[in-house]
This record gives C-alpha cells, sequence and structure tokens, in this order.
C-alpha cells in the first residue's frame, strides 16, 4: 500500500525536480558570468570560485557532520547560493568576508531551519546583507569595469551609478546636471558601469530570464510585477519633479533590478504559491526597490525589499489562495 508523504515545499511535478530546476537557473546565469569575467576578469574569477565551494563546503559539513541527515548537496541549491552570493558582491571583496558569507547563507539562513524547503528567507541575500551590514566599505568599493582586466585586489575602483545619483541628490545637485556624469545606456545594457560582479549587464540578465521564461522553470509573475511596479512609481516620483527624482529607465538598468527579479524573487521557497500572490509580492518589492533607494540611506533597495517580502509570504499564502478545484466562485 502506497503512503501519501507530505514534505516541505517546494512541490514540483510534470517531471520537474529540484535538481532539474536549480541547475536550469545555473544555467541560465551563465551570461551573466560570461559579462563578469569580461569585465572583471580575475576578480570575478576568484569571487566565484570561492563563493560557490565554500557554500557547497559549508553545507557538506552541516549536514554530514552536524544535522546528521541526508546529503543534498548534489541538488544544486548550493551551487547556486554560492553563483547568486558571488554576484551581489564586489569583485575585489577579501575572500575571508566572503567565506563568512558563505557560511551564514548556507549555516544561518538555510540549514538553521532544516534545508531547502524551509528557509524562510533566500540565503544569498541574508549573507549579502551581513556583509554589507558588517563590512560597509568594503562591500561598497566597486571595481571600476575594464576589458580582460587581469587584477584582483589592486583594482581601481568607482561609485556606482545609483552612488552617483544619492550623492549627488543629496549635495543638493539636479538630476541633469549629473547626467555628464552617469554612463550612457549603452554602457548599462552591456554591463560596462561599476556594482556588484553579476548585477552590471542588463542585456545578459535579461537573456537569462528569457531562458527561465521559455523553460518554464519561473513565471511572469514576479518579474513582471517588480519591473513594472518600478517602472510606474518611478515614472510618478520623475512626473512630479524631473529634476529630483530618476526616471525609469535609470532604475531598471542600474543596481541590481533585474538581477532580483528573475534570479532571487522568484525562488520557489520563499516566494508565495499562488499567482495572485505572486503579483502582489513582486509589486511590493518593486515599491520598496524604489522607496528605499530614493529615500533611504542605502542607494540600492533590492536586496533590502526581497527579505521584507520574503517575511510576508507566509502571510500572503494564508490569505491569497486560490480556488480550490471543483470549489464554486463567490
Amino acid at each position: 500500500m502506497n503512503k501519501l508523504i507530505i514534505s516541505p515545499s517546494p512541490h514540483i511535478h510534470s517531471g520537474d525536480s529540484v535538481q532539474k530546476n536549480m541547475y536550469g537557473v545555473i544555467i541560465a546565469l551563465i551570461p551573466a558570468l560570461l559579462a563578469s569575467l569580461y569585465f572583471f576578469g580575475l576578480g570575478a574569477l576568484v569571487i566565484t570560485v570561492t563563493a560557490i565551494v565554500s557554500c557547497v563546503v559549508f553545507e557538506y559539513l552541516l549536514q554530514k557532520y552536524v544535522l546528521k541527515g541526508e546529503l543534498t548537496v548534489t541538488d544544486g541549491s548550493a551551487v547556486l547560493t554560492g553563483l547568486l552570493l558571488a554576484f551581489n558582491v564586489p569583485s575585489n571583496l577579501p575572500i575571508w568576508m566572503l567565506i563568512l558569507g558563505s557560511a551564514v547563507a548556507i549555516g544561518i539562513a538555510k540549514m538553521t531551519f532544516g534545508g531547502l524547503g524551509n528557509n524562510p528567507f533566500n540565503p544569498a541575500l541574508v549573507g549579502r546583507v551581513f556583509m554589507l551590514i558588517s563590512f560597509p566599505v568594503q562591500m561598497t568599493s566597486w571595481p571600476k569595469p575594464a576589458v580582460l582586466p587581469l587584477t584582483y585586489t589592486d583594482a581601481v575602483t568607482g561609485a556606482t551609478p545609483l552612488g552617483i545619483v544619492k550623492e549627488g541628490l543629496a549635495k543638493g545637485d539636479s538630476v541633469s546636471s549629473l547626467m555628464s556624469k552617469l554612463p550612457s545606456f549603452h554602457d548599462m545594457l552591456l554591463g560596462n558601469i561599476g556594482g556588484s560582479l553579476g548585477e552590471v549587464s542588463a542585456i545578459a540578465l535579461l537573456i537569462g530570464g528569457a531562458f527561465l521564461l521559455w523553460q518554464k522553470i519561473i513565471t511572469w509573475h514576479i518579474p513582471v510585477s517588480i519591473i513594472g511596479a518600478v517602472i510606474i512609481f518611478s515614472s510618478i516620483l520623475h512626473a512630479s519633479n524631473p529634476e529630483a527624482y530618476m526616471g525609469p529607465v535609470f532604475h531598471i538598468f542600474t543596481g541590481g533590478l533585474l538581477l532580483g527579479a528573475f534570479f532571487m524573487a522568484t525562488d520557489y521557497v520563499t516566494s508565495p504559491m499562488s499567482k495572485a500572490g505572486m503579483l502582489i509580492y513582486g509589486t511590493l518589492i518593486g515599491v520598496l526597490t524604489v522607496l528605499i533607494r530614493v529615500f533611504g540611506s542605502y542607494p540600492e533597495g533590492v536586496s533590502f525589499a526581497i527579505l521584507i517580502m520574503n517575511a510576508f509570504t507566509p502571510l500572503i499564502n494564508k490569505y491569497v489562495k486560490p480556488r480550490l478545484y471543483g470549489e464554486a466562485k463567490k
């Protein structure tokens, strides 16, 4: 007699598996990885390898010697956490800081709650925010991109576009006066700008996002609602005072918005289950991102916005449920 086994989310059917979907996301991140290697060279390679190896090793050791449960390091989730963590830091971050961030991401944000399927917050973002709060100088020292650079710790640093705008507006500069200091749309699209190593190339992230949608690894609801909310909210602010608020194109193609919208907010475990819930979740992430960018102390707000909404996911799942099969419409 077969028994019905109830297990934690994510619940996947139709021939899919956790492993298949995790490695599908990793494949989708390859264009962004190649762009980071092109613009940041050795630094991007060192950071990426260190983060992936650290996350895999920490998960293996914790499962084998602390939790003493089934080993799941081959399911791709630890590799994906390491890759996303690497994508959220500067390419010249000291190695020991990244290893510590990996330990927090895997040990605290993931394994403390029981491993994949039980963690309430995105592990990579928890690791990033921990490092941002603990090491703010190193986490905000952005190497300038250069074609095939061979440097690592001695890379020349500079401000990100979001940082330039935040600092300039705080000093009383107008948006029009700051435009000459910002990279062109072409540079923002390709990735020739400062920032975390995996967030700079908008075109690479869009290609990866399109792959996820094509393979049906994710649905359109979360990324479209995030990007749509950012476009609408930033357009309203810009229309109210064009000299005090940047327009929607700037907000979409700078910072970690595209990386967060396609690859982190869509995490199966920490996002809502219903389509309506996904739209609410994504919309609020977009609004919070703009609020933090415009009115907060940090130039960037994507990580904080996603983590805040991760906390509200159980509430959204409770009150925004799909209609049961066969249930009459109210």
